[in-house]
């Protein structure tokens, strides 16, 4: 398995990494209706994680389907992990401010993770066009 591929799995993995976090830091967690749980929650770590979760869902889908675009056009693999390895990076910088509240911090690590997709995907546009 490629790096790349690694990351693609680290990416993966991340959302249950802040929902665990997000469990952890709430009231008694109810597995039996977690999305009311959610709904009563007060602890704002608890919110933040949870909503560090589901951003990180939201971006995994693009990222991999970012390096498996870059990888079938045959784009330069070390720019491929590099890439990859920033993007993976720069979502756990994302998720770690976004549960301490670190706004101006989780913004720009969310705007460099995008970039990191995006040169992707542009990479993969120009070797295949």
């Amino acid at each position: 398995m490629t790096t790349a591929y690694w990351c693609i799995l680290i990416a993966a993995l991340l959302p249950y990494v802040w929902v665990t976090i997000a469990k952890q830091s709430g009231q008694r967690y109810d597995n039996r209706d977690p999305r009311s749980w959610i709904a009563r929650q007060d602890n704002p770590r608890a919110l933040r994680a949870y909503a560090a979760q589901l951003n990180a869902f939201e971006a995994f889908a693009p990222f991999a389907a970012a390096v498996l675009m870059a990888q079938a056009g045959a784009v330069d693999h070390a720019r491929i992990t590099q890439l990859a390895i920033a993007f993976v990076a720069l979502r756990v910088l994302h998720g770690v401010f976004y549960v301490t509240g670190l706004h101006w911090l989780r913004s720009a690590a969310w705007g460099g993770a995008l970039a990191c997709v995006v040169w992707l995907m542009v990479q993969a546009a120009q070797h295949i066009g």
